[in-house]
């Protein structure tokens, strides 16, 4: 059985790898999502962390879509889905989900920025990207996991308590809230392609965090 600090890894490895590939296509973000070392890393992690078959099937189609995929793909898909206004034909801004009235987005978003700022963090000048999108979320995720795995193997109650936390309310009350709705977006607007295969890896790893964490799965 894997230690505490191994699993931590694990998931830190999979939300890195959601967030790169629901990022901006850059020539960067695609040598690193197509590396053997980040091919490894996800086929090990997801292996390491699910006892069914699910995840790990996800995992092993989504890398076959990603072997073939070139930058121009990626950009012309990426430009296809998410277009040049926020709802976009699959839209990845959490604010966007079953909120009402019309102070409800900015307070949506000054909750995840807090929840960004309690760690140190801000979103990068450069990307221009809302703190709520879901490449954000995802990455800040990936961050709290590789945390926790610190504290853990530091031996530091307090941290590991104050990152287990937060991992938990982040996915209650954001990522956990509206993943999978746009996961099965994903799914629906890319039949067959590199953005579809994702979906369902995001869907199902969303799913099995809920579960570990004894969260209901939010929007489907």
């Amino acid at each position: 059985r894997m230690v505490g600090q191994d699993e931590a890894l694990c998931r830190s490895a999979i939300y890195r790898a959601l967030s790169l590939a629901l990022s901006r296509p850059s020539p960067e973000r695609l040598g690193s999502l197509r590396s053997e070392e980040a091919r490894v890393a996800l086929l090990e992690a997801t292996a390491a962390l699910e006892s069914g078959e699910d995840l790990r099937a996800c995992t092993a189609d989504w890398i076959r879509a990603l072997s073939t995929l070139t930058l121009d793909e990626w950009q012309s898909s990426h430009a296809r889905l998410f277009g040049h206004t926020a709802r976009g034909r699959a839209c990845p801004y959490e604010s966007e989900y079953g909120q009402e009235g019309l102070f409800a987005q900015p307070r949506q978003l000054a909750r995840i920025m807090g929840f960004y700022r309690a760690f140190g963090l801000e979103t990068a000048e450069a990307e221009r990207e809302r703190a709520d999108h879901v490449a954000c979320e995802l990455e800040f995720l990936d961050f709290l996991s590789r945390k926790e795995a610190i504290a853990l193997e530091a031996n530091d109650p307090e941290l590991v308590e104050e990152t287990q936390k937060a991992i938990r309310l982040f996915i209650g009350d954001h990522l956990g809230r509206f993943g999978r709705a746009f996961a099965r977006l994903l799914r629906e607007c890319d039949p067959g392609g590199f953005f579809s295969a994702l979906g369902d890896l995001l869907y199902d790893f969303l799913s099995l965090e809920s579960r570990r964490l004894g969260l209901p799965p939010g929007l489907t």
